[in-house]
């Protein structure tokens, strides 16, 4: 009977804290109006960038909790024939279009049809052919190719100009034998190769064109019935055409064919339909219990957001306003990595080629994104898109979900609070897990508190939960002359228990 009690018990327990977690949720008020009256700001930005920097067209949009809000077109797609650009308009995106190569990949993954780990020659025999620079080097994995860390040498403009190769110029490569910068897995550097090797991976593990694969897999699914792979297929009034500033002119760039390097650049869509693809990507955050409804799991595209290779950090780097504001920046699996001094974190992907430049970024824990294509040689498309961005968050002040505290944190909170400041019989009290008392000792522990509540003062309010995660979070006791904050990290025990204790007089 005893046996019994204690296993229904047990089980009671983990329905109780195992089961309580709670959406994060945007708690600021009017958040959809204070957005909206950035949009005239945001508009003036693209007006000014385009005239400063010889824009033939751009268009540009913003998507807010899965919708496209607002939209802008300056210029013209068809400089002779003074086309205006419009959300309509269908522009090629260049490297934006690695991360549905690296969706498709992901989804053939959670198919079971590869491995992430796979060596990549299992797919592309000929890759065998490729002496790597020493013996005791790595295979080159699927992974690898994804993350830019095959070994293959940077190759811009290079592969920018094989976008129409066969898939015959594309094994030639490899039949000849590939010339390496740095053993696979040992440094990042940009391979468009890389992903046009994944596009074949795609044809052999799926008996289809990797152009037909995605087409079928992603973008029908997303309802992205004007993106395109060959600009020929492309409505001629609403295809852009590429141009360069030259002498002072606007000289056209011959549009490129697709073929086997369209993998890694050539995918030719709209800011209506990209708005689309940015909507799954936010569509991700946060994890929920919720029925999957996209074209791939979820959790695959968290994964596809997650910083495998953190190639760069800059302290230079500052906000529009000028206020400095270091970056950490990472490669994910088609897809740029981001955090900011103030530790928001943007997703998304630059692209160029001749004729075209393009940026996207999201925001996940802001539910927020922004996306502009221009029809300029390289356009540098994430700089308006920056600023935009800074200026939409400053003027909105829109904040980051707020993740509820779990009902475990919330009890132990008010068991802590009990034992404060005079820790009478803490080491009776059963939230502290078996180290606490190996590691903090109640007389110090009793005149840290004392010295806190000293300055505090009496104490007039406890501040809610404020969690960052299940099992981490802090309060704040506001006293009349100064207040106290009290942090604590939980156990991965099931009923978690109290590990690690801090507290502090704050302003």
């Amino acid at each position: 009977m005893k046996y019994k009690l204690t296993l229904l018990l047990s089980i009671c327990t983990l329905i109780t804290f195992g089961q309580t977690y709670k959406l994060p949720v945007f708690s600021d008020a009017d958040r959809g109006k204070k957005i909206a009256a950035s949009f005239a700001a945001i508009d003036q930005i693209y007006k000014d960038y385009a005239a400063a920097n010889h824009w033939p067209g751009v268009a540009y949009g913003i998507v807010v909790d899965g919708q496209l809000v607002h939209v802008g077109g300056i210029g013209y797609t068809d400089l002779p024939n003074k086309t205006e650009v419009n959300s309509k308009s269908a522009f090629r995106i260049a490297s934006m279009t690695k991360s549905f190569t690296a969706m498709a990949i992901l989804k053939l993954r959670d198919e079971g049809k590869l491995k992430l780990d796979d060596p990549a020659s299992m797919y592309v025999p000929e890759m065998k052919n490729s002496k790597l620079l020493t013996k005791d080097a790595a295979a080159i994995t699927i992974r690898n190719l994804l993350t830019h860390t095959a070994g293959f040498p940077e190759d811009n403009p290079w592969g920018d100009r094989q976008l129409a190769d066969s898939d015959d110029d594309l094994l030639n490569i490899y039949r000849k034998g590939v010339s390496f910068s740095n053993d696979p897995g040992l440094g990042y550097e940009y391979s468009n190769l890389g992903f046009a090797t994944l596009g074949y991976i795609i044809k052999k593990v799926s008996g289809k064109s990797y152009e037909d694969y995605i087409s079928e897999n992603i973008l029908k699914p997303l309802g992205m019935t004007h993106t395109y792979w060959e600009y020929t297929k492309v409505p001629k009034e609403q295809l852009a055409h590429g141009y360069r500033w030259l002498n002072n002119n606007w000289v056209e760039e011959a549009l490129l064919h697709d073929g086997s390097y369209g993998a890694m650049g050539g995918l030719i869509t709209t800011i209506e339909d990209f708005s689309k693809y940015m909507a799954l990507h936010l569509a991700a955050w946060p994890p929920r219990d919720d029925a999957e409804t996209g074209p791939i799991k979820r959790s695959s595209i968290r994964e596809m957001q997650y910083p495998w290779d953190v190639s760069a950090l800059n302290l230079q780097a500052k906000l529009s306003n000028g206020k400095p504001c270091p970056t950490m920046a990472a490669y994910c699996y088609g897809l740029r990595w981001t955090k900011d001094c103030d530790n928001r974190v943007y997703v998304g992907h630059t692209g160029g080629l001749p004729g075209f430049g393009s940026q996207w970024n999201i925001l996940p824990e802001y539910g927020i994104g922004i996306v502009s294509f221009v029809n300029l040689t390289y356009a540098n498309a994430g700089a308006p898109n920056k600023q935009a961005l800074d200026t939409l968050l400053a003027l909105s002040g829109a904040q980051p979900r707020l993740l509820p505290p779990s009902a475990i944190l919330n009890q132990r909170k008010s068991e802590l609070i009990k034992l404060l400041p005079n820790w009478a019989n803490a080491k009776a009290s059963p939230i502290f897990a078996q180290n606490f008392w190996s590691d903090y000792f109640v007389d110090e522990l009793k005149a840290n508190a004392k010295a806190a509540f000293a300055k505090a003062g009496k104490i007039v309010s406890v501040s809610e939960m404020v969690a960052l995660n299940q099992l981490r979070g802090s309060f704040i006791m506001q006293g009349e002359n100064a207040n106290i904050k009290v942090s604590f990290t939980l156990t991965p025990e099931n009923p978690a228990l109290i590990q690690e204790y801090h507290l502090e007089v704050v302003k």
